[in-house]
């Protein structure tokens, strides 16, 4: 029942948070000044330790290069019960009027094993935004590590400014394979001086599981560096799945 739960999970287009997955194209992003301040850093790599309720671990490996408005990303997974999965996957976010805060940020997500993924979103406002999009795979075996419903419409809204502050809900939910799960985050990320910053994500999780109709709260925390990060975070169960998942993450910039 596991695996098969990882082929409907989810994920939608936008950045993300304390994106302790590899799809950073999910949630929404900081303010353009502070993305460009992080610019003499392109190259973001990071180690995750996963522990599933106690009763075994995953691993994963991720390299992201950044260049102006768009990335791209290796990275790989492996755990006793689901094996080694190799991915990839771009984004970017484009503006096609100027003087106009509207953005468009599609994403392209591969995996092996027949995985193909993709997500659409449309942004707009400055200091505070909204943000809508829709995530489509062809459902193929994908263990997803951010934990939100992959084939999903989202919805955002939230401020941010060229202090590095930003503050946002979004809501998560599967609109195609009839499960009702849905994630709702609210996620505020500040600095604390010296380059650094703290963000925090609380998480509401409803919909039906391996087990049945579930409902849930998840939290995640991250503390960054300017050269380096630390993110942990726990999930009940972790894409709908029976278990309950700890993940903790390590990252450099350079």
């Amino acid at each position: 029942m596991r695996i098969q739960k990882l082929l409907v999970p989810a994920v939608v287009g936008m950045a993300s948070l304390a994106a302790m997955a590899s799809d950073e194209a999910r949630l929404p992003g900081d303010a353009a000044a502070v993305q460009a301040a992080a610019a003499d850093r392109p190259f973001k790599l990071s180690f995750g330790e996963y522990r599933y309720g106690g009763n075994f671990s995953g691993q994963d490996v991720n390299l992201r290069y950044r260049r102006g408005d768009s990335s791209v990303w290796l990275g790989a997974y492996r755990d006793r019960d689901f094996g080694t999965q190799g991915r990839a996957g771009m984004d970017t976010s484009w503006q096609p009027f100027e003087g106009s805060t509207l953005a468009l940020q599609p994403s392209l997500q591969w995996a092996s094993g027949g995985f193909w993924g993709g997500s659409f979103s449309v942004e707009l406002g400055e200091p505070w935004f909204v943000q809508a999009g829709i995530g489509r795979t062809n459902t193929k075996p994908y263990f997803n590590l951010n934990f939100d419903p992959n084939d999903a419409l989202s919805l955002a809204a939230g401020y941010r400014d060229d202090s590095g502050r930003t503050y946002y809900l979004m809501a998560i939910r599967d609109d195609r394979l009839g499960t009702h799960q849905q994630h709702v985050h609210a996620v505020a990320r500040w600095p604390v001086g010296n380059g650094q910053r703290v963000t925090v994500d609380v998480l509401r999780k409803t919909g039906i599981a391996d087990s049945g109709p579930v409902e849930g709260w998840g939290l995640s925390l991250g503390y960054d560096f300017p050269a380096w990060f630390l993110r942990l975070a726990y999930e009940p169960w972790q894409n709908f799945s029976d278990v309950n998942a700890t993940r903790l993450t390590v990252g450099f910039r350079f």
